[in-house]
């Protein structure tokens, strides 16, 4: 099962290199993963979609991580409400006589087309993993030609 795991680390030279070390002997698999300075740059947020087998197993990797000195804080946000988003950049084939045709196609995803060569245009989206999906399936035909996704960012819902 996919798991969506924040934490927040200390921001050290080889902190993420000990974070997925542990990963890695547990033999987890990371879906993605992403990571970025916070506040006053001491600590790093780092977002993970990895997959464990069963909750069991995910809370002792929770306490395992938990444990590292560099981990300030981690939760398994998977069944709590929260938002996740991810960012992708996909250049499609599109001769001119198709441009148009792109362009109305990539608005009900609330896409934008951020750079126009002769023959590709480049397209930026930002959404649900299922989302970003869509979108590709939709502009295949095409003839997708690169493809970058940045991973999962995540938190939890707000009370209230």
């Amino acid at each position: 099962m996919r798991r969506l795991l924040t934490c927040l680390l200390s921001n050290n030279p080889g902190v993420l290199n000990r974070f997925t070390g542990t990963l890695t002997r547990r033999q987890v698999n990371i879906d993605s993963i992403s990571i970025s300075p916070v506040g006053d740059k001491s600590a790093s947020r780092v977002t993970a979609a990895v997959y464990l087998d069963d909750e069991a197993v995910a809370k002792q990797l929770v306490a395992q991580l938990n444990k590292q000195i560099d981990v300030l804080e981690i939760h398994d946000i998977t069944e709590q409400p929260h938002i996740e988003r991810e960012l992708a950049l996909i250049r499609v084939n599109a001769a001119t006589n198709k441009r148009a045709e792109l362009f109305a196609m990539v608005q009900p995803f609330r896409a934008d087309v951020v750079d126009v060569a002769l023959d590709s245009l480049m397209i930026q989206i930002t959404g649900s993993r299922e989302k970003v999906n869509a979108l590709l399936r939709v502009v295949q035909p095409y003839g997708v030609t690169q493809v970058v996704r940045t991973g999962v960012a995540g938190f939890t819902r707000a009370e209230g």
